[in-house]
């Protein structure tokens, strides 16, 4: 009798091991499956005056302005953003630079980039997002999946 629940505590384990690394190795990025076109047009419209036509970013972005701001960076592989995970790419957007980073416990930092939380929804700068990281090799790809779950696949 003593066999009986050792064999289900041990398949509980096994069970429990298996969905968890099903779960690590299909996580579901918020980034998979969106709307890429939505995403272009969104990006062309509310992001690109500052960022770029073609993600480029503005003229001398490492260096701040005399107000202390640094320009606006390149969302392609030259610049930061593949550095950066989801949530925090989302955070920015919807709060704006300045806000975002003082949620997350960061100060003196100046940041020029306003929040679009009044114009965009979530699933609109989502779509921003996967299109921007449509255009990223994919070792960029590969390392902002891995920073948003620590893990190496979608």
């Amino acid at each position: 009798m003593q066999r009986l629940p050792r064999k289900l505590s041990g398949m509980r384990v096994i069970v429990l091991v298996m969905t968890c690394l099903a779960s690590a190795a299909q996580a579901d990025h918020r980034l998979t499956g969106r709307d890429l076109d939505a995403g272009a047009a969104l990006y062309a419209e509310n992001c690109a005056s500052c960022h770029g036509a073609d993600l480029e970013g503005q003229p001398d972005w490492r260096s701040p302005g005399p107000d202390g701001i640094l320009p606006a960076p390149p969302h392609d592989v030259t610049g930061h953003t593949w550095h950066h995970d989801t949530d925090l790419l989302l955070e920015y957007t919807l709060k704006g630079g300045q806000a975002a980073l003082e949620a997350r416990g960061v100060t003196g930092f100046k940041s020029g980039m306003p929040g679009f939380g009044d114009t965009l929804s979530p699933d609109e700068v989502l779509d921003i997002l996967a299109f921007i990281r449509s255009t990223w090799p994919e070792m960029a790809q590969e390392v902002q999946r891995q920073r948003t779950h620590g893990v190496a696949a979608d």
